[in-house]
């Protein structure tokens, strides 16, 4: 017997395999959208109808010949109603966006780290997205989701930060605390997401792309900390205890400078943003290992793009050229074309628009494990 649950589920995924041809390709019609999905024209009418009434979808002014052998009405993503938040809490400062379901960043706030302490974290966060949510109700839009972006590694079956070494947190339950401290500031109805920085910023470059998403794709963030998202397979790869990409702690170096970790010759003792403002031949030295940390990804993952941000390449545009180039080196030593190494599309706020991605990347997968294992962390701590 069919319950009501399982017919919620399918019209779920029915919706996001539409919502996800239409960003591939923008301008598919309704006969168009059955022909491609296989779905029966009728379902897929009721279904964009839901959705156009929803503001996910909006209509064409004027009907187009679709190629199937009648005039059509092409269908889009709307951007004029639903908006994403997104939050990067980073080592020493605070980063918040709005972005449209497209991508395209509505507003932007940054403001330093008051204090590391978890609650006062949660608080300040809190804080800021009230004023990028009062910014969305002023413009008309309406918040899908919030996606929170942390410097560490964030268990998916628990909703922990495990490890955040930077922050000095170990086995922080932080979602709690986020969705708390939202709700004090009269945000309670908006599902709240949680995962590492580094990962947001490589969906935030997956998803946004337009057209089909490079995968795989390798995000590599040289901030304070140096980390790696990856994104395969349409999914972020977070390894068994989400620990996957903390390649700051890679050893580029045996027996070379020593690490905060304890270790020595790690990536981020070469590549972390307060090593690179040490000395005059700190950045050069920086991008030359940094070359050999993109290499070793590039052959590890095989990735059809590799994507560089964070403050260190901001504050020394020479270290992605350089890594740039000591790549191709490597390639063109091994008779191989070169990866595609390319620096972030926000730049800094990579990590904070990854966060935003984070909502709607799950939306639009509703059967993936790690997707339903947050949702169901987001809604049991919104729980009285």
């Amino acid at each position: 017997m069919t319950t009501l649950g399982d017919q919620q589920l399918v019209k779920r995924i029915n919706r996001s395999v539409l919502l996800r041809l239409l960003r591939a390709r923008p301008g598919l019609s309704r006969a168009r959208l059955a022909a491609e999905s296989g779905l029966t024209k009728s379902t897929v009418s009721l279904l964009v109808r839901e959705l156009l009434e929803d503001g996910w979808l909006h209509e064409a002014d004027a009907a187009v010949a679709d190629g199937l052998g009648r005039p059509s009405i092409p269908l889009q993503i709307h951007a004029g109603v639903r908006a994403l938040i997104g939050v990067e809490i980073a080592v020493e400062t605070l980063r918040v966006v709005c972005v449209s379901l497209l991508g395209e960043l509505l507003h932007s706030e940054a403001q330093p780290l008051r204090e590391h302490a978890p609650r006062a974290v949660c608080r300040q966060v809190a804080s800021m997205v009230a004023a990028a949510h009062r910014h969305l109700l002023a413009a008309g839009l309406r918040a899908s989701g919030i996606g929170v972006g942390v410097p560490g590694a964030v268990d998916d079956a628990t909703g922990q930060v495990r490890f955040a070494p930077n922050l000095g947190w170990r086995q922080v339950s932080l979602l709690p605390g986020l969705v708390e401290a939202l709700a004090r500031e009269g945000i309670e109805d908006v599902p709240v997401q949680l995962q590492n920085d580094a990962d947001a910023a490589a969906l935030g470059e997956y998803e946004f792309a337009g057209g089909e998403g490079e995968d795989p794709l390798v995000f590599v963030s040289c901030d304070v900390g140096v980390g790696a998202g990856v994104v395969l397979n349409d999914r972020l790869f977070t390894g068994a205890h989400g620990m996957a990409g903390e390649i700051g702690h890679t050893i580029l170096q045996v027996d070379g400078p020593l690490c905060s970790c304890g270790r020595r010759g790690c990536a981020e003792a070469f590549l972390g943003s307060r090593v690179l403002g040490g000395s005059a031949d700190a950045a050069p030295r920086g991008a030359a290992f940094l070359g050999v940390l993109l290499q070793n990804l590039w052959v590890t993952f095989e990735p059809r793009a590799i994507v560089v941000g964070g403050h260190s390449c901001q504050a020394h545009p020479q270290l992605l050229r350089g890594a740039i180039e000591v790549v191709r080196r490597y390639a063109e030593s091994a008779g191989m074309q070169p990866p595609v190494v390319r620096g972030a599309r926000h730049g800094e706020w990579a990590p904070a628009v990854g966060a935003a991605a984070l909502a709607l990347h799950e939306y639009l997968r509703p059967l993936h494990p790690d997707s339903k294992a947050r949702r169901a962390r987001a809604a049991a701590s919104a729980l009285p």
